[in-house]
């Protein structure tokens, strides 16, 4: 995968990058970490300008996260609770969890949005709740762009602060990724076998 996306990067350029980052939020595990990290080695070298580089990633983390928002505002709320009772077991969630978590939301949505942009996997699938709850276009945009220029900055100022050791980047990324997935496949396992609803239909 590594070897696919540096390709992309040096023949699409700032293009490569926006594409690269809508993908990464649409359909993770694709490491924004190793996508911005080569934008800011490319910096480095010269090959690419920073605000540039910032400008592409931003706009292309916030369309591909506005892909999940525009899904969860087209179910609606409501429309989501014949999914969860039928497939409640599998998503390890009840109706009542999911009531917490739009009240939780539409109290402290924006803010939510802004500060999950930070963490990994979660960053991307926050804008489904945020599109469920019908949070403003404008407020999830912009607080979505705001959480995800801080990140990008952090990203590619390490991969600038790296230069040349691609290999570095390389072999801390890889694993990661991989790793991560290993360890959300087993969490998402041992819940699906001892989840228990609380209440029988």
């Amino acid at each position: 995968m590594n070897d696919w996306i540096v390709q992309l990067i040096e023949g699409g350029g700032y293009w490569g990058i926006a594409f690269l980052m809508v993908i990464e939020n649409v359909f993770p595990p694709i490491p924004s970490e190793l996508i911005m990290g080569l934008g800011g080695i490319a910096v480095a070298r010269g090959r690419m300008e920073f605000l540039p580089l910032m400008v592409a990633g931003t706009v292309g983390s916030t369309l591909g996260n506005y892909c999940w928002y525009l899904l969860g505002r087209s179910l609606g709320y409501e429309r989501l609770r014949p999914f969860v009772d039928r497939f409640g077991r599998w998503l390890t969630v009840e109706w009542e969890d999911i009531e917490y978590i739009v009240g939780f939301f539409r109290r402290h949505g924006q803010w939510v949005v802004f500060a999950v942009r930070f963490a990994p996997f979660m960053r991307t699938m926050i804008s489904l709740p945020a599109g469920l709850t019908r949070m403003g276009h404008w407020w999830f945009l912009l607080f979505t762009f705001a959480g995800a220029a801080i990140w990008n900055v952090v990203l590619a100022g390490a991969g600038y602060y790296l230069g040349r050791n691609f290999d570095e980047l390389e072999r801390f990324t890889g694993p990661v990724a991989a790793a991560t997935v290993v360890i959300v496949v087993i969490v998402y396992i041992w819940r699906v076998i001892t989840w228990k609803p609380r209440t029988k239909a």
